[in-house]
């Protein structure tokens, strides 16, 4: 684990603030020569501890809200440790479910720490991150391209390029934006699991096998199987197919793309508990508030629900396959889809009758849909 040539002081209280930047495993091979020293030296309990610690309130709590009062009374060393800690322990874990609500709460909780600090440090952790982030007076200037590698997985509109001032290939931000679409990076990058070798992965299992079982139970892999019910997966369209999937990969869910999932899977007869499922492998999932919002989107009407946006309006959100998926893991999945392109065809439900029953007379163009709620 030793890392041979120590940072400058500088880059020490930076890596203290942000354990997530590249460079950080040089502090970490100082404070703990070894990979063996870190899981088994007393005098490294307490960093252990609050190791576990970070990831349990994750795993509680994903929007980062979880108060860990010990990780902020800490010496800077033991918080730092900690952090690396917890993404070893990670690195051995059977999914990849817990690492993606671990790295959505640690990266909000950077992003508080970004909102306080001066322009020039949100550019240069940014810098550090690999984006091309450059302060002017109180304002970010952030390229077009960064902006929208960034920008496309928050679902809140007033992030649309459409609203930002863009210039010259550039877009300028205040720093709060900034700090903001600067989490969705952070968030990618700890979504990725540390990559250990089989020996590592087999002395973090050794030592800390209980807690990585407890890990398991509380953040299972999502469940990509439908439950058991008149729903015939084989008819969905391509859209749904690729919302689906996408989230299965734990991959994040446009607003628009999570409302159409949860209002369609209602409508074909998926039941409250089948489409909460669905969202399981959402990296922010929430089961509480995800089963609030489709039982809000589900129980409109007396239990009518909202009707799933038509074809047009998945195509105005980015959200249609209108030429195949080329992401689709089956060939059939990845030519573009004949029904899709019927002139009949406007609408996902109509697909999905078709489909479903063998063939007959296309059915009737479904009524326009309500204004859209708040997705799951």
């Amino acid at each position: 684990m030793a890392v041979p040539g120590a940072p400058p002081l500088a880059d020490r209280v930076r890596f203290g603030e942000f354990p997530f930047l590249p460079g950080a495993e040089a502090v970490a091979g100082e404070l703990a020569g070894s990979l063996r020293e870190l899981l088994e030296d007393p005098a490294l309990g307490r960093a252990r501890e609050l190791g576990r610690a970070r990831i349990l309130a994750a795993l509680d709590d994903p929007s980062g809200g979880a108060e860990i009062t010990e990780l902020d009374t800490a010496e800077p060393e033991v918080r730092f440790l900690s952090f690396q800690y917890a993404r070893i322990l990670l690195g051995a874990a059977a999914h990849r479910a817990p690492v993606r609500r671990w790295a959505v709460a640690e990266a909000k909780r950077a992003h508080a720490r970004l909102r306080l600090a001066p322009e020039a440090e949100l550019a240069e952790v940014a810098r550090r991150l690999g984006f091309g982030f450059r302060e002017e007076g109180a304002e970010l200037v952030v390229p077009v391209f960064d902006y929208l590698r960034l920008a496309t997985p928050i679902r809140e509109a007033e992030f649309r390029l459409v609203r930002q001032p863009v210039g010259a290939g550039e877009v300028r931000l205040p720093a709060e934006r900034a700090s903001r679409i600067l989490q969705e990076g952070i968030r990618r990058q700890l979504s990725e699991p540390l990559p250990l070798g089989a020996e590592a992965i087999r002395e973090i299992r050794e030592r800390e096998g209980a807690f990585l079982d407890e890990v398991a139970e509380r953040a299972p892999p999502p469940a990509s199987r439908l439950a058991e019910g008149p729903l015939v997966a084989a008819a969905f369209p391509p859209c749904i197919r690729r919302m689906r999937r996408a989230l299965d990969g734990g991959e994040n869910l446009s607003h628009s793309g999570r409302f159409a999932l949860a209002a369609f899977l209602h409508k074909v007869g998926a039941n409250t508990d089948t489409i909460v499922d669905s969202f399981r492998g959402a990296p922010d999932f929430d089961e509480g508030v995800t089963r609030y919002q489709v039982e809000h989107i589900t129980t409109r009407s007396g239990g009518e629900g909202y009707e799933p946006p038509e074809c047009a309006t998945l195509r105005s959100h980015g959200l249609c396959v209108w030429d195949g998926d080329p992401a689709a893991p089956k060939e059939e999945d990845r030519r573009a889809d004949a029904l899709c392109h019927e002139p009949w065809l406007r609408h996902p439900l109509q697909y999905y009758r078709r489909r479903s029953s063998g063939g007959g007379r296309p059915v009737e163009r479904s009524a326009p849909q309500p204004r859209e709620p708040s997705s799951p």
